[in-house]
């Protein structure tokens, strides 16, 4: 296994696998009034929520618990914490079909001071007036890549682009992938691309964030924003920009099963790779190794698609804190003073925009000194500012857990020879619909599927 730099990220990793990270609540203050236990979802940012956390409690006499979820498990761990007497009193939902699941739980922030600081009702889940959700972090994903590494192939004899501007469709990302696989030993590398490991810390990267692409473009073509049946008609793109990273990657297709999102992260981290695919939410697992910071830009993830070369990164948000409304009166007060607190203070101002990376939707964070600190923003913000269309994630509207798994499930099987790519198709469009169905009954998804063929 390699090791990254940072002690840190070990610590980590090693807690994680135990299931999640805790961090208990200081003692308790006989002056304070109520507690907070935050389920958190992002392990990434583990640490940061647990050194503010403390902050807090030591400014306030608050107790302020912080529980992680280990990657890929956080709708099972809500379900188990949720079920004891002290459950969360802050957690996250992914969006409105995550809020589907969690609505009943639901304080309407609608009075809230952190709502009031908004600013604008897109980064806000509404059932009419009531306010169930409040996104706290806007992200872009697309593919992460080595400036240094790639001006060196650039460099290099036959060298099919003279400057990165040209990878603008996939047709060229492939064609500069390739020539990379070929002269890794000459450029000092393992491979144009990290490892698409299919363990849970990782799969997600590949059966949420990168199948968000051919769902994004088949909403785009029929003018729709969710659909009880997906037709799949972007699935050749998929498949291409799938077969990329399993022929010019690190390690052979085969492997895949068995690696991590820790691996992928230090692969690139240590400069083994050229490209890696995943967003602004990875710069703390990069920073501090051998890819500096000016040597840290990102691409969209092409696939194909007519157009592409206006297509921007992926950006929104999957993370909307809700309160817990059975919670007690205290606890839920409680937890409302810690989140205006962390989009108020310094502290915590600082903790969201420098030390975690964070780009928020708060009017809070106006001030320079509050601006994300992450050269991966930046890159994404050139994109914007070049007027590309940015890629919006869809990925909000699949169906359930169950149906990102298979999905998962088959592109493994797929990339391991044991199965076919007609085996991800049916996981992807007949899972969808059965997922669809299951999740809001028969009835409902027949008449849709009805409609949406007229």
């Amino acid at each position: 296994m390699r090791n990254l730099k940072k002690v840190s990220a070990m610590v980590l990793s090693a807690a994680m696998a135990a299931g999640m990270i805790a961090v208990p609540a200081a003692a308790d203050d006989s002056s304070a009034s109520g507690q907070v236990y935050y389920l958190n979802f992002k392990p990434e940012q583990a640490q940061q929520w647990e050194d503010l956390a403390k902050v807090y409690t030591d400014q306030t006499g608050v107790p302020v618990t912080v529980v992680t979820a280990a990657s890929g498990t956080y709708e099972s761990t809500l379900r188990s914490e949720m079920a004891k007497t002290e459950a969360p009193t802050l957690f996250q939902v992914n969006g409105p079909v995550g809020l589907a699941t969690w609505k009943d739980y639901c304080y309407d922030l609608s009075g809230s001071d952190i709502y009031s600081h908004l600013k604008s009702d897109d980064f806000a889940l509404k059932d009419g007036d009531a306010v169930d959700g409040i996104a706290y972090v806007i992200e872009t994903y697309g593919l992460i890549y080595n400036k240094k590494l790639l001006n060196d192939y650039i460099n290099t004899d036959g060298a099919v682009i003279s400057d990165v501007s040209e990878i603008n469709n996939f047709d060229t990302l492939k064609a500069v992938a390739d020539d990379i696989q070929a002269k890794k030993d000459e450029l000092g590398i393992e491979g144009a691309f990290t490892s698409a490991g299919m363990d849970s810390s990782s799969d997600w990267r590949f059966k949420t964030h990168l199948a968000n692409l051919p769902i994004y473009y088949e909403y785009k073509a029929d003018g729709i924003t969710s659909t009880p049946a997906i037709k799949g008609t972007y699935l050749d793109n998929y498949k291409q920009i799938w077969d990329l990273y399993l022929t010019d990657s690190t390690v052979e297709p085969t492997m895949i099963g068995s690696m991590t999102g820790e691996d992928a992260s230090s692969e690139f981290a240590l400069g083994e790779a050229v490209f890696y695919q995943n967003g602004t939410w990875a710069y703390n697992d990069i920073k501090g190794n051998e890819v500096a910071d000016e040597d840290l830009g990102m691409l969209p993830i092409y696939i194909g698609v007519e157009g592409e070369e206006d297509q921007g990164l992926c950006t929104g948000s999957e993370n909307y804190w809700c309160v817990n409304k059975n919670a007690s009166e205290e606890d839920i007060q409680a937890t409302l003073d810690f989140l205006s607190w962390v989009i108020e203070s310094d502290e915590g101002r600082t903790s969201l925009s420098q030390d975690m990376g964070f780009v928020t939707p708060f009017d809070t964070f106006d001030e320079d000194a509050y601006k994300a600190s992450n050269p991966l923003v930046d890159a994404a913000n050139e994109y914007i500012a070049a007027g590309k269309t940015s890629v919006a994630w869809c990925f909000t509207t699949m169906p359930s857990e169950h149906w990102k798994d298979m999905v998962g499930s088959a592109l493994l099987e797929y990339a391991q020879g044991t199965g076919t790519w007609d085996d991800v198709k049916t996981a992807f469009v007949d899972g969808w619909a059965t997922e669809y169905a299951a999740a809001n009954g028969d009835a409902e998804a027949e008449s849709e599927t009805e409609t949406a063929a007229e």
